[in-house]
């Protein structure tokens, strides 16, 4: 849980709303859109994680600018800036293998 807090306070510049021992809720965008982390329910040996999610974050931040800030705090994209229906889009994957996708929507 601390090492996700980290990742998404000091490197993505998410706030950190409430917080419990199970759990931690992230705020981003001033509170625009938030999730929570939270301990596992059952054990999460053996499986792979962060298959079959993907979170989507609509920012005004022009996303060639926001991709580098994220470089520089050391987070690892995975891939180019692309061009999607929405509009532009990069992606990153979290400490636990989550995929986020920052957007700039048309």
């Amino acid at each position: 849980m601390e090492a996700s807090k980290d990742f998404y306070e000091k490197k993505l510049g998410f706030e950190i709303g409430s917080v419990n021992p199970q759990a931690c809720v992230f705020k981003f965008n001033q509170g625009e859109a938030s999730f929570a982390i939270r301990t596992p329910l059952e054990p999460l040996e053996g499986r792979e994680l962060g298959i079959g999610v993907a979170i989507w974050f609509a920012v005004d931040k022009n996303v060639d600018e926001l991709k580098e800030e994220f470089i520089e705090n050391g987070v690892t994209t995975t891939g180019p800036i692309i061009e999607t229906p929405f509009g532009r889009a990069f992606h990153l994957k979290d400490l636990d293998g989550y995929k986020l996708t920052f957007l700039n929507a048309k």
